[in-house]
């Protein structure tokens, strides 16, 4: 029996098409509308994973992940038209493990998915990231640099997997700490700097960098 998926969109032609790409694949799909439906059926339901919706009718996904919070630890994905930074941070803030905005590639949210369920899962393939000089193996939690195993404190080593799994995007200082850190961290920023500075000290040699973005944040660049 495959992975169940909860699928809350408003808009019902690309819950379907959601919903046909997940099932060719292998999933059974539930689709919910709205967030009220949303809830009462994570209650009911044995879910893997739930593609969540900001924009909903009535209660908006922010809620209903807050809610959804309160009653499982399932993986959330938004899904949503809304770039701003603010309802990204909000997103995570509100206990959301990815954002995705559309218009999204179906293949590239499948891929998405099955990385989160690889990880929970620690079963191959999905447990090995290798990129410029840089392996990790994310089931033994070890990190190679140019074949040299890094001994990582946890946050770094979360850090490594998480630059590493989104390269070449821009992440600020306030999206890493609410991120690693949580909404409630009473610390500044700097912890995010301190951090980035002892990062790089590893990735020297390789061919991976996290560079500062100028009134932005970090990216990991990779040049091989």
């Amino acid at each position: 029996m495959g992975m169940k998926i909860l699928i809350v969109e408003d808009d019902r032609l690309l819950c379907e098409a959601v919903s046909d790409y997940f099932t060719a694949k292998g999933w059974q799909t539930d689709e919910a509308y709205d967030g009220e439906t949303a809830l009462e059926m994570v209650v009911s339901g044995n879910y893997q994973m739930v593609l969540l919706d900001v924009m909903l009718p009535g209660r908006d996904g922010f809620a209903v992940c807050r809610e959804i919070r309160k009653l499982s630890d399932v993986p959330v994905f938004f899904i949503t038209a809304r770039v701003l930074e603010e309802d990204e941070l909000n997103g995570y803030a509100a206990g959301a493990d990815d954002y995705v905005t559309k218009p999204f590639s179906l293949p590239v949210l499948h891929a998405k998915v099955m990385a989160m369920m690889n990880r929970l899962r620690g079963e191959r393939p999905g447990d090995r990231i290798c990129a410029g000089g840089i392996e990790v193996d994310t089931q033994r939690r070890k990190a190679l640099v140019n074949g040299v195993e890094q001994s990582l404190p946890p946050k770094e080593y979360e850090m490594l997997v998480f630059f590493l799994e989104n390269p070449n995007r821009t992440f600020t200082r306030e999206q890493l700490l609410i991120r690693f850190w949580g909404y409630d961290f009473e610390g500044n920023e700097r912890v995010v700097d301190n951090h980035i500075k002892k990062l790089r000290k590893v990735l020297s040699g390789s061919w991976c960098a996290i560079r500062t973005v100028r009134q932005s944040g970090y990216r990991m660049e990779v040049s091989l």
